[in-house]
């Protein structure tokens, strides 16, 4: 279970952070900080308990991250998991590309 949910959130790092090389290495070595500085826990409580804040970071970082990159002097681009691309002006209108 813990192996599963280990190689689950380095699946949703990558796909979440694709493209992004720094923010792919920090997630990388965070997601592997956490698990090292646990691996000697006993306790059934407290693997329990640490495998829920696992998964509901996957959770957030699947459901909650947004990136961002600038298109122009004044425009952003929101980047998704989906085929569209949110494209919006410093003065906050927006539009959806494909």
């Amino acid at each position: 279970q813990v192996l599963k949910l280990f190689k689950l959130l380095h699946r949703t790092r990558q796909e979440v952070f694709k493209n992004d090389t720094k923010a792919l290495e920090a997630a990388r070595q965070k997601i592997n900080e956490e698990f090292r500085n646990n691996r000697d826990e006993t306790s059934e409580e407290k693997i329990n308990e640490l495998l829920k804040i696992a998964s509901d970071v996957e959770v957030v970082l699947r459901t909650s991250v947004i990136q961002a990159v600038h298109t122009d002097s004044d425009k952003i681009a929101l980047r998704n998991n989906s085929t569209h691309t949110q494209e919006r002006s410093a003065t906050g209108q927006h539009s959806l590309r494909r």
